[in-house]
């Protein structure tokens, strides 16, 4: 079989001369319409550091998909920049930025009888967003991670992202000068590549290679590396190998392999966000996930890796001792891995990191082993209480006083909490309340890496408690829980907070609590309305009124039948 079981639906037959006409426009000859065109789903841009080096990772999988015997179409799709956006109003485009990427890849894939499609991405939605869109096309297809940044340094130290975050916070706080805010500021960023910890971009990609839609290794690759356009040639070559057998998506991206991909990201300490993300992905592959499912996994699967936003290492680190399947060969030998889940080799995941040669757990310190791992449970916790009864997310590892109870400080936009976080009116023992920030209510569920990243470089990173219907960055750490379901403009709980009502956020209980009586609760509720939208046209009001809620992954083609 050639491939081409999609494509012909526009290159063959006497009725299709016209549609053959337009490819000989683009220099086809009559021998590429027995081929497979494959989908170049490419997110370069010059927006971000993170998408800036995907380009010539594209040039490479075009030539070689061209040389194993496909025709290449090249597309773009969209990005926003965590980084550049976080804490202003631009942030709300970015989980909506999921939303678009899935489309396009969706809309070019179906729209132009693509035969399978390779995705390209680098900043963080660029994963959920393709794998979505790879799931909804169900072609034949692979992702290609664009790759992880190096460090940058100073005075003998590594930097990234965060560090210039919580530098703000150290400022603000007298704890170090403006010349060095601006050291920090210049050295943190050394070229292009994806935020350097296990931040979201690096823990989805790392997520995508356990689900068997990436190659070994390429997850935690450094976008300046040849490896990295080495391992997309290779990517296109397997590729067209599927497609010429007809192994699609959502033949392995099932339960089981989901649970394989959110079993790898409790073992590495990966990003919230992988919750958020990984109920959509669930989602678009018609496969039974729940918010329940994570904190199943998290009771059985420790944390192995030490790597920041709260460890000691980079992503670069995993990758230089044997990257995710070292981590995988750990699960497997565990017994905490289902080893005959499919890849898009056509081998099960087993036989491919069996097959590897990694050096042994002993001879480094990134990779912790089951017997003696850094936590003896993985730390993304789903919390209930009457303050997120349909659950909310939070990091519960690392923290030395992982309960607080204190006073609410209540904010219902984030540029005022940070203000205040900046003018040091935020304690210790108090509980910052940020809402209206979720799926509907913002909209667009922005990150609060910003407030996040000025407390702990204020040193309250610990002794300071924040709940927030809104998102956190993969490099958010500390005493803080996001996600709260339902959000405050759905009328949950989270709207009704006052300033000084006593709020308990309980890691060993997982618990969530609003410390007032029913009655009271009852008769905030009734007193309640809901705020008027923030958009009514456009992306974001498009956005709002078809998200769903963040305990179903925000989706916005949630239709209950």
């Amino acid at each position: 079989m050639a491939g081409n079981r999609r494509s012909r639906n526009i290159t063959q037959g006497v009725e299709r001369a016209p549609n053959r006409s337009m490819f000989y426009g683009m220099g086809y000859t009559e021998k590429d319409f027995d081929k497979p065109m494959v989908g170049v789903a490419n997110g370069h841009s010059t927006i971000t550091p993170c998408n800036a080096g995907l380009q010539p990772l594209a040039d490479a999988a075009v030539e070689a998909l061209k040389a194993a015997g496909a025709n290449a179409q090249l597309f773009g799709t969209p990005t926003i920049s965590d980084g550049m956006s976080m804490g202003t109003e631009g942030m709300k485009y970015s989980l909506v930025s999921r939303e678009v990427i899935a489309d396009c890849i969706e809309t070019c894939v179906g729209g132009q009888w693509m035969d399978g499609v390779l995705v390209i991405g680098g900043c963080d939605k660029n994963m959920p967003g393709g794998m979505m869109g790879m799931l909804r096309a169900n072609v034949p297809a692979i992702y290609v991670y664009g790759g992880t940044i190096l460090p940058g340094r100073l005075d003998g130290e590594d930097l990234n992202i965060v560090s210039v975050f919580e530098a703000v916070g150290q400022y603000s706080a007298g704890g170090i000068d403006e010349e060095r805010l601006i050291a920090i500021e210049r050295n943190a960023i050394p070229g292009t590549g994806s935020c350097g910890g296990m931040y979201t971009a690096n823990t989805m990609s790392s997520a995508f290679e356990a689900l068997g839609l990436s190659l070994p290794f390429s997850s935690t690759m450094a976008n300046v590396e040849d490896e990295k356009r080495s391992s997309t040639e290779e990517s296109a070559r397997v590729l067209v190998e599927a497609v010429r057998q007809n192994i699609c998506p959502r033949d392995i991206v099932t339960r089981e392999s989901i649970e394989n991909a959110v079993a790898v990201i409790m073992a590495i300490g990966g990003s919230t966000n992988a919750v958020l993300h990984f109920l959509a992905i669930a989602h678009a592959a018609e496969v039974e996930w729940t918010i329940d499912d994570f904190e199943r996994v998290r009771r059985k699967v420790p944390v192995l890796c030490d790597l920041k936003p709260s460890g000691r290492y980079l992503a670069i680190d995993l990758h230089r001792v044997g990257g995710i399947p070292l981590v995988m060969k750990a699960l497997l030998e565990a017994g905490l891995l289902h080893a005959d889940c499919l890849t898009i080799s056509g081998k099960t995941i087993g036989e491919v990191i069996m097959s590897l040669d990694l050096p042994p757990l002993e001879e480094q310190e990134v990779v912790h082993p089951v017997s003696n791992p850094l936590y003896a449970e993985g730390h993304l916790a789903v919390m209930r209480g009457n303050l997120a009864e349909e659950g909310a997310v939070a990091k519960i590892t690392g923290l030395k006083n992982p309960a607080i109870t204190g006073p609410a400080k209540v904010f219902d936009d984030e540029q005022s909490a940070l203000e205040a976080i900046m003018a040091k009116r935020i304690e210790a023992g108090d509980v910052v309340v940020l809402r209206y920030l979720g799926p509907r209510g913002a909209p667009g569920m922005p990150e609060m890496l910003a407030p996040t990243g000025a407390l702990v470089g204020q040193g309250l990173g610990e002794s300071v408690g924040l709940v927030t219907d809104g998102r956190f960055s993969g490099g958010t750490w500390g005493m803080v829980v996001g996600h709260v379901a339902p959000e405050a403009y759905a009328g949950g709980t989270i709207a009704l907070v006052e300033d000084g009502d006593s709020i308990t956020i309980d890691a060993h209980r997982q618990l969530l609590q609003l410390n007032l009586p029913d009655e009271e609760i009852a008769r905030r509720r009734e007193a309640w309305q809901c705020p008027a939208p923030r958009y009514t046209r456009g992306v974001l009001a498009k956005f709002a009124n078809n998200a769903a809620s963040a305990s179903r992954g925000a989706v916005l083609d949630l239709y209950e039948q």
